[in-house]
């Protein structure tokens, strides 16, 4: 059994952090085959935190894992024969800012930006907003009420970070088409699946009901943000989407529902689990495992044209 002593210590370094139209390129030269320039940029959702199988060197900094969306979808497009370029400079812990200075060690994400960037992936706003500070708040003492006030009253200062960004980007990369994905709900706010083993994160004793319903308000109006700022940057002018488990801010989209911690035996998430010996610890709890990240590559290939499966 898992004990709110130990939750808390593994809590500690708990980190949440992330239609293609590109035009038809100029025709190469006889011979030469021209890449497919991809960029993914953004937080420890983006990188994979959580879903195994990480990059050497990236594990315990940034926790780039093979299995993230990104790389699916990358490895996707090599398979049918697309020569691709993948730069994935993800970390778990970026905040938009860190995207434009050295962070754990590693030059500013955007400078892996080229102009002849293609494509280009970003999961970044959690850390922004202390989405982690805010799940720890819930395990470790009561959320609902006004943290839960407090966290919203960020979003505001996130929507005007993001816009900044998107810019940003475009400017680095005029013609890359931008996918930006949300962060989805990682606690059910209902009830427990009953007679199934579920995640310790369950337990009542742990995340109660009324936390579980202000949790699922905060994570629905995280990428309520990220989806309104994609659209008014889209209206500037810059080419961007967001794709994301959610279908508005209060209903995950038809491929994520049920698949939230404690709703069934097949989570999309990771919980307490990832505190067990020889798993990555608190910097895992509430982000998407494999399943999850395989999911989400699903859904960008059936909304980004390009990318979709012939």
């Amino acid at each position: 059994m898992v004990t709110r002593t130990r939750i808390v210590a593994g809590l500690t370094g708990l980190v949440m952090a992330a239609g293609l139209t590109a035009g038809t390129a100029a025709p190469a030269a006889a011979g030469v085959t021209r890449s497919f320039d991809v960029v993914a940029l953004g937080d420890s959702y983006g990188a994979g935190t959580g879903a195994g199988d990480y990059e050497p060197g990236t594990e315990g900094i940034c926790y780039r894992s093979r299995n993230s969306a990104s790389t699916i979808l990358v490895e996707r497009l090599r398979q049918r024969g697309t020569n691709v370029r993948f730069a994935n400079v993800m970390c778990s812990g970026a905040a938009v800012q860190d995207l434009r200075q050295p962070f754990k060690g590693e030059p500013p994400q955007l400078d892996a930006l080229r102009r002849s960037t293609d494509l280009v992936t970003l999961n970044i706003g959690g850390n922004d907003i202390d989405f982690a500070g805010y799940g720890g708040v819930c395990v470790q003492a009561d959320c609902a009420g006004a943290p839960t006030t407090a966290i919203l009253d960020r979003m505001p200062a996130l929507r005007r970070s993001l816009s900044g960004l998107l810019t940003e980007i475009k400017r680095r990369s005029p013609r890359a088409q931008i996918v930006m994905t949300g962060y989805g709900r990682a606690v059910t706010n209902g009830q427990n699946a009953t007679g199934v083993p579920l995640d310790p994160i369950c337990d009542a004793g742990v995340l109660s009901a009324e936390e579980r319903l202000a949790g699922a308000k905060v994570s629905g109006a995280l990428d309520a943000t990220l989806s309104r700022s994609a659209q008014a940057a889209r209206a500037r002018g810059v080419d961007v989407r967001f794709v994301g488990p959610h279908l508005n801010s209060t209903t995950l989209r038809p491929e994520f529902a049920g698949h939230s911690l404690c709703e069934s035996t097949d989570p999309f998430y990771r919980g307490f689990d990832a505190l067990a010996p020889g798993q990555e610890g608190g910097v895992a709890v509430l982000h998407l495992n494999r399943q999850g990240h395989a999911a989400l590559a699903d859904l960008i290939q059936r909304k980004v044209p390009i990318l979709a499966a012939p």
